[in-house]
């Protein structure tokens, strides 16, 4: 079985690569939200429930969300899930997608910077629109950088060490962060939700981090991404999103700009001309990633029989 699922992991990103994301409101992250957004408007709370009515709610979603992914690892047979493992892992990370966002940006920019701010909207919260285009292309950027721990080291890592459940259980967690986890009417009854996904991208933004570090020493440029990472790696809000940001700037030689936020990276390079090393740096670190966490489940079927 766990032999079987490492097997899983690279089927997995295949079919994301095929498949991409279907635009579907059956689609299970869609189904997650619809409940999200069913208990998480704060307007059904009093004030002082809140903080707990997060929590328990958080709770729940998780369990429900985890359940059907944890009953078809225990009920079904190791080829079976040969099978339906990899679709069911790909509905919990989004590769392929990310890219087409940025792409979707990057066609919007070259008609009129107003398509291209109204199109970044849909990977960024922030308001759009007395952004440059350098800055609408950071904005995409940035998204793509953190969002390669967010939604594919993340998931990949919590089902190489959990199975599918853990990977159900880090998307529902992480949804929930991406839909409650802000400083307005929503803050206490977010605030366990962006906590826990804090914690729980802890170790996996470290991880993308090393193996970008890798990539770029393959690519003559560790010194440059080190550098970055260790003077602006902590700028962004947050102790996880900022780190693959400024490894991928420095790598890249560009630079990253929230206006009035944070500014990361050298800057040698507009961003559109790097691009193109971007995406490169993004499927690199996905691929080697997926590579090393391969390991986790077959050290675990080796170490099983002294258990």
């Amino acid at each position: 079985m766990l032999i079987a699922r490492a097997a899983v992991i690279p089927l997995s990103l295949l079919v994301d690569r095929v498949t991409g994301d279907p635009h579907s409101r059956f689609h299970p992250v869609a189904l997650l939200g619809q409940f999200i957004a069913l208990w998480g408007d704060p307007r059904r709370y009093r004030p002082a429930l809140q903080r707990s009515a997060g929590v328990v709610m958080w709770v729940v979603t998780v369990v429900l969300f985890s359940l059907p992914f944890l009953l078809a690892e225990v009920l079904l047979p190791w080829y079976a899930l040969l099978v339906f493992a990899p679709l069911l892992l790909k509905a919990c990370l989004a590769w392929r997608s990310l890219e087409e966002h940025v792409q979707a940006v990057e066609q919007a920019l070259s008609v009129d910077l107003s398509r291209g701010r109204e199109q970044v909207r849909y990977m960024v919260s922030r308001d759009p629109g007395g952004l440059s285009e350098e800055q609408v292309r950071s904005a995409a950027y940035e998204s793509l950088s953190e969002n390669l721990v967010d939604s594919i080291v993340s998931p990949l890592f919590y089902y190489a060490l959990l199975g599918l459940a853990g990977a159900a259980a880090y998307r529902a967690a992480n949804t929930m962060d991406a839909m409650l986890g802000y400083r307005d009417e929503r803050e206490r009854l977010g605030w366990f939700s962006a906590r826990a996904d804090d914690l729980l991208n802890f170790v996996p933004a470290r991880l993308a981090v090393a193996v970008l570090l890798l990539y770029f020493a393959l690519r003559g440029r560790y010194s440059a991404a080190a550098q970055c990472l260790h003077q602006d790696g902590k700028k962004r809000p947050g102790f996880n999103g900022g780190l693959p940001m400024a490894v991928i700037a420095g790598g890249c030689g560009t630079r990253f700009e929230k206006p009035g936020v944070y500014t990361i990276g050298p800057g040698g390079k507009s961003l559109g001309d790097a691009a193109p090393d971007i995406l490169a740096a993004a499927r690199a670190g996905t691929l080697l990633t997926a590579a090393i966490l391969m390991l986790i489940p077959i050290f675990l079927a080796l170490l099983v029989p002294f258990l």
